[in-house]
């Protein structure tokens, strides 16, 4: 789809106080490696992630996100009761009812920031792309003349899910479950907002969208999945949370998904992978950033890279690391910008911006 009205118009974000490395990680799994005679320095090796962040106990996603949006909303000095839609698009959520959206939408109340009372505020649940997903929904709206401005917001945490994961690899010491639990333990935490408006709103400041492609593979819909699983097979079963990733296969289909998916983006807005000055990769990890690059053509030095030290935060990755970019000066007002985000199901969604 081509867009010509609508423009990311600010980033706001919020990073967790707790910093997590991975040796702290593989210590906390000295049973599994001794069972496995396995040596330390395996899970920064396989993966190129140092470190991650960790929300303080009782942190709440909802508070987090509206935190992210009000640093958005006041690096975008628009009146907030233009917002006509909010959307969180995180893979966690508080609860399954109400809305994570509709939890940020009073928490920015309890602020002083009251966007409009016809907004629509809703989730949107597609793995890793939940934000991407979001931003795409809320570009249409805006293009289409049906609102003015938007809010896209995502929170993470793996706080819950990397303690499980670490207590059963603990007591099932298996290479299948290192396999299949490396994902897991690249888990971080984070929150980020977006502002978007149409362009005569933006008064000529913010990055102008001006296309997208997506393409989807649901036949690998069970490499990389994330829920509750049953302990026990009585009338009352107990429940735990289970993430399994097999990213080995992920890295294959998903790389084989993205290169179909450029190949499309190029077609459709003219481009050759020369003419894309700087991208933003979901990250992942080393591996899938060091393929993807090299099978589309992309120079590394181009892409920016965030996972080292904030681990893959989900649907909060692509857009942090964007924020972050941007503050860095690694983004230049003038280049061609690619959102590269490739999610479980298989999902791909490319985002150009003219920066």
């Amino acid at each position: 789809m081509n867009f010509h009205n609508v423009v990311i118009r600010s980033f706001g974000y919020k990073l967790p106080p707790s910093v997590v490395t991975s040796a702290a990680i593989e210590e906390r799994l000295a049973p599994f490696y001794r069972a496995l005679h396995l040596p330390k320095g395996q899970l920064e090796a396989i993966t190129g992630i140092k470190e991650r962040r960790e929300w303080a106990e009782g942190q709440t996603l909802s508070a987090a996100a509206a935190y992210a949006a009000k640093i958005a909303l006041m690096r975008a000095p628009i009146d907030p009761a233009l917002i006509g839609g909010l959307v969180y698009g995180g893979v966690s959520r508080e609860e399954n009812e109400p809305a994570t959206a509709i939890h940020v939408a009073a928490a920015l109340e309890e602020m002083g920031i009251r966007i409009s009372p016809n907004a629509e505020i809703f989730d949107i649940s597609s793995a890793c792309l939940g934000a991407m997903n979001g931003l795409l929904e809320m570009a249409r709206r805006i293009e289409s003349g049906e609102i003015e401005a938007a809010l896209v917001v995502s929170a993470e945490s793996s706080r819950e899910i990397l303690r499980e994961a670490i207590k059963r690899m603990n007591s099932e010491p298996t290479l299948e479950l290192f396999r299949y639990g490396v994902a897991t333990l690249t888990g971080g935490s984070g929150a980020v907002a977006m502002v978007l408006t149409s362009k005569k709103l933006a008064a000529g400041e913010g990055h102008a969208i001006f296309g997208s492609t997506l393409r989807t593979a649901p036949k690998y819909h069970l490499l990389c999945r994330w829920g509750m699983e049953p302990i026990n097979k009585e009338e009352a079963p107990l429940f735990r949370p289970f993430m399994r990733t097999d990213s080995v296969a992920v890295l294959e289909h998903g790389v084989e998904l993205g290169a179909a998916t450029f190949a499309q983006f190029c077609l459709e807005q003219g481009l050759k992978a020369t003419d894309i000055e700087r991208t933003i990769c979901h990250q992942v990890g080393s591996a899938h950033r060091d393929t993807i690059m090299k099978t589309l053509g992309l120079k590394p030095e181009n892409d920016f890279v965030a996972y080292d030290y904030l681990g893959n935060t989900g649907t909060v990755a692509l857009p942090l690391a964007a924020a972050i970019a941007a503050e860095r000066g690694f983004l230049q007002k003038g280049q061609k910008v690619l959102f590269m985000g490739i999610g479980s199901g298989l999902n791909c969604l490319m985002i150009g911006v003219d920066w």
